[in-house]
Order: C-alpha cells, then structure tokens, then sequence
C-alpha cells in the first residue's frame, strides 16, 4: 500500500532530515511509529499524505504519487496531526462541512464513537472545548471515515486513561485486510496491545520495520533476577523487579513483547539487531 525507495527530504539545502529512506507498509496491520524527537516521524507521515514533497526518489500510496494530490487518493486517507486544527464549528457543522470529503464516512459510526467518548452533543463548539475534548472529535470523525489509510501523529495525547482504552477498542474494531493504520506515538506503553507491526526510525533512518510476531520469533524478552543472565543478551535495563533482557531466541521460546526495551535495544544495539532480522 506503501513504498518509499531511496527518498531524500530536507527542510532546508544544508541538512537532510531524510536520506535514501527504503520503506513497505502493507495493509491489514496497525503499524506503530516510533522514534526519538527529530527523527522526522511527522515529516514521514506528511510525505506519505501528500503534504509535503521529496527532493529525491519515489513514493507511491495506494497507486498514487502523493505530491499530485490526486481527489481519489486524498479521498482515502484521514490524517490527524499532533497540533489540531482551530475550528469555530459546532460538532454538527463540522461533520457537515468535512464529511463529504470522504465518499465512505458512516454517521452512525461517528455518532457511537462520540458516544463512546461521552460527547454528548453535537451542539457543542469545538474552540470552547478542552484538548483532550477535540481530539476525541478528531479521532472519531477519522474513524468514521472509513478510509483506506488511517495516519495518526500522537493520537493519544490529550486523553485520559479510560478514553485511551476506548480509543483501542475503536481503532482495533475498523482494521481489516484493505485497510492500513500508522500510529506515531511517543506513548508506546498506551498502544503495545494494539500495534500489530513496530517502524523505529533512528539517525533518520529506518532501523527496524517488522511484525510483532516476527519480533517475538527472532528477540526473547525477560526479567531476571540481578544475579542471573538470560545468554545472548543483546540489551538489558536494571529495574526495581529485576532486570529486563532482551536477548536472541535462540530456543523458539514464547515472551511477551516490551516496546520500551525493544526500542532501546534498537537505537543501542542496532547493527546486530539488523543482523538478526536479515538472517533468514
């Protein structure tokens, strides 16, 4: 559904923020994008959405070239920026400006998720509302939607703990086969049941872009007393319960995915991390 092949990006003709970037997202996963600050993460969401041009090489979604901005190809994505957009509507007037946009929206399905919010009018006007309040309007338009790809730049800031979880189960109940969804987030710890394929961009690059089954074949994740040492380890973070390893399953045990520790792992031990991953 995505490709990127040796594409650059820079804001500026000194320094490039993206160099010879290779990237395949397939759909029917929710693929989670993590990274440090400065990373370029939302510049790579933007070039994937058609907001934003590459100096060099070729990005395709969905058959399209991006930057042609081609109305079938935007009709089929919904991206929802970190900084929301200031808008003096009503909920109501709101839906009836924008979702006409997207040939797919389902009403009823935006009505059950602001329900599942506990907005409980569309009356209400979105510049007097909270954050947390707009971003749960944002989230459930996009939803509501139904488009092919589903972009979201730190969806779960702003919201409290019980509407994190409804924003799981929300997000989880609309995947299927045709649809892809990326999620960047710095909250890794509000989404690790939901993400189905982990992205880690480090030094401007993409470090790691598998599945969380393929992850948990090829990593073992553990806690181990102080004394005791799971071998190989490839990364290890001492913690008030012990310590937390990730070594090489060498063994085909089960674990449990850590993002946390993964990412870590990553940004630490990145050559042999990509040694195991590109060892068939």
């Amino acid at each position: 559904m995505i490709s990127f092949e040796k594409v650059d990006f820079s804001y500026n003709s000194k320094d490039k923020l993206l160099s010879d970037l290779n990237l395949q997202l397939k759909p029917g996963h929710i693929h989670g994008l993590l990274g440090k600050n400065g990373e370029g993460k939302s510049t790579l969401l933007k070039l994937i959405a058609g907001l934003l041009f590459p100096q060099k090489g070729k990005i395709e979604v969905m058959g399209f070239v991006p930057c042609k901005r081609n109305p079938e190809m935007l009709s089929d994505i919904y991206f929802l920026p970190e900084e929301l957009p200031h808008k003096a509507l009503s909920i109501a007037r709101f839906e009836q400006v924008y979702a006409p946009f997207y040939p797919n929206f389902n009403s009823l399905l935006f009505d059950s998720n602001l329900k599942e919010f506990e907005i409980h009018s569309k009356d209400w006007k979105m510049d007097k509302l909270s954050y947390g309040q707009k971003k749960k309007i944002y989230v459930a338009f996009g939803i509501a939607t139904q488009t092919k790809l589903l972009i979201m730049d730190e969806p779960t800031n702003g919201l409290d703990i019980p509407s994190k979880g409804q924003f799981r189960k929300m997000v989880a109940s609309v995947l299927d086969d045709n649809r892809c969804i990326i999620i960047s987030t710095h909250q890794v710890r509000d989404l690790d049941s939901l993400i189905d394929n982990i992205i880690i961009m480090d030094n401007h690059e993409i470090a790691l872009n598998e599945t969380v089954e393929t992850i948990t074949n090829r990593l073992f994740f553990c806690l181990q007393d102080s004394n005791k040492k799971q071998a190989p380890v490839i990364h290890s973070e001492d913690s008030i319960r012990g310590v937390s390893q990730v070594c090489e399953n060498i063994n085909s045990g089960d674990s449990k995915l850590d993002i946390e520790i993964l990412f870590n792992a990553v940004c630490l031990n990145k050559n042999r991390i990509q040694q195991i991953f590109n060892t068939k």
